[in-house]
Order: structure tokens, then sequence, then C-alpha cells
């Protein structure tokens, strides 16, 4: 079935509306400055080395542990 004029105009005003919206909302947004997301970034690689670190040593000892055991 084919689409009518006025539903095709329809959803491009939709559309329209929709990108209107969020560039407005993205006006409003508060962005990080570029210190912020260093410090940010660095949180995150350093937990992930902490995190990475601590289940290398579990997996290492549970390794150990288990050939330990079975011989």
């Amino acid at each position: 079935m084919a689409k009518t004029t006025t539903e095709k105009i329809s959803k491009l005003t939709s559309l329209k509306n929709f990108i209107r919206e969020a560039k407005a909302e993205l006006k409003k947004v508060t962005w990080p400055t570029r210190k912020q997301i260093w410090y940010w970034t660095l949180v995150v690689i350093v937990f992930t080395l902490c995190v990475s670190l601590y289940l290398g040593l579990i997996d290492f000892l549970l390794a150990w542990l288990f050939s330990a055991l079975l011989g």
C-alpha cells in the first residue's frame, strides 16, 4: 500500500521536531571539562588494572591449589 503525501509530510515534520528538541536538550547539558575527562579516564584505568591484578592473582592461586591437590 503506497503512503500518501500527507503521511510522508507528517513523518518529516515529526523528524524535524525531534531533531529540534534534541538540539535544545543538548544545549542544557553540562559537559565535563578536559581536566575532568582525563581524571575520570585515569580512575577507570587504575580501577581496571587493580581488578585485573586481583583476578589474575586469584586465578594463579586456584590453579596452583588444584594442581597441588590433583597431583
